[in-house]
């Protein structure tokens, strides 16, 4: 391989959330943080910048928005255009700026559940009213979890305005296939919903017989009422630089957007809009490479997970996350807690995701520290049951 995904990298001697909220004991494989270097291409063009030695008030160029036109239209097949673009400082901002300017007090924002817990704190925050409707469980161990279309539809309200949307999903990591795509839009289409597509993890397909269709590009009517929100920050770990955008087709709800968050969201910071071009002008080899790094972690994963009575996984299309049930492996009402305790492993609680009983593990590490926390997990959970 080109890259290095293999030596270890000492995170402790700068503050981050993954590795400083345990103690120095516990492998961490819980926040969506990777244990990667970033790609080089990235780190020499924040160099180069840094050199200058100037840090005022940047600009968003043409040539990153012409960039990620280009990135869409190689990887996705969809044609965006420069002005469809609204760059801003993360995904979560936006959903929750999204709330407070397309929904009214007493309107809803609905989420299926299990979802990325910032997700389900949205509606709250801005004050609007909170639904939510469950995925289906998979029908068999192994199997993929599945959008419940009926469900989905049934739990819609006269007060229901938005959607909040995960593809690929996290946590359990499916790539929806075109025909939930489909269906959810004409549901959004029949009760006038604005969604909120969150494709993070886009660019991070694992299965290679699977390929990311962005929400907004199955129809012109479905793009109307779509943002879609992009980001370099997951797949090329870069998430402290905070950079992501919004692509917005609908030229009123773009306008919209972008006047509610004038004086609420900053500018991008200077460092993320360069590390966001030198990702999408020059980063797909590395990202290439880092797809191989972790399904090989994945299959080591599966290794371990296959001897765990009681514990399932619905593995995972795209991203570096798992989703483990463990609601059978006898670990009481939070085995996330249950298996830091015994084995100093960080995972995180499935809980705040809206599914208690399970658990969400980043395999996105050196594939060395992968293996010391399985064979940590192995003490308690081969064993449970």
């Amino acid at each position: 391989m080109q890259y290095d995904f293999a030596t270890p990298l000492d995170r402790r001697q700068y503050p981050s959330q993954k590795w400083q909220r345990y103690a120095d004991d516990v492998l961490p494989l819980w926040v969506a943080d990777m244990d990667f270097v970033s790609p080089p291409v990235i780190v020499s063009a924040l160099e180069e910048r840094v050199s200058h030695g100037v840090f005022g008030y940047g600009r968003l160029t043409d040539t990153l928005r012409e960039t990620l036109c280009a990135w869409s239209a190689e990887h996705y097949g969809w044609s965006i255009e420069p002005d469809w673009q609204v760059w801003i400082p993360g995904v979560v901002p936006a959903l929750h700026l999204a709330a407070q300017t397309f929904c009214s007090p007493g309107q809803a924002v609905l989420t299926a559940t299990p979802i990325y817990p910032p997700f389900l704190r949205v509606a709250e925050r801005s004050g609007r009213i909170a639904e939510r409707v469950m995925l289906a469980e998979p029908e068999a161990p192994g199997a993929p979890w599945r959008l419940d279309l009926e469900a989905l539809e049934a739990s819609i309200t006269p007060q229901t305005r938005l959607l909040l949307w995960c593809h690929p999903h996290n946590p359990t990591g499916r790539v929806w296939d075109e025909h939930e795509l489909h269906t959810l839009g004409e549901i959004a289409e029949r009760h006038d919903l604005l969604i909120v597509s969150d494709e993070l993890h886009c660019d991070l397909i694992l299965d290679t017989t699977r390929q990311h269709r962005p929400l907004a590009s199955l129809s012109p009517a479905l793009a109307q009422r779509t943002i879609t929100l992009w980001a370099p920050s997951k797949t090329f770990n870069i998430a402290g630089l905070s950079s992501a955008c919004a692509v917005i087709p609908d030229p009123e709800l773009r306008r919209r957007f972008r006047e509610a968050a004038a004086g609420l969201l900053p500018e991008v910071n200077i460092l993320g809009l360069t590390a966001s071009q030198a990702a999408y002008a020059h980063g797909d080899a590395w990202r290439r490479e880092l797809l191989a790094t972790l399904n090989t972690n994945l299959q080591r994963l599966r290794d371990h997970v296959n001897r765990w009575p009681g514990v399932t996984m619905a593995s995972p299309e795209a991203t570096y996350l798992a989703w483990l049930d463990m609601r059978e492996a006898g670990l009481g009402a939070s085995p996330q807690q249950t298996l830091l305790d015994s084995t100093r492993v960080a995972l995180s609680d499935g809980a705040d995701f809206g599914c208690p009983g399970f658990v969400r593990l980043n395999f996105g590490t050196p594939t060395h520290l992968l293996e010391e926390a399985l064979e940590r997990l192995d003490t308690r959970l081969c064993h449970s049951g």
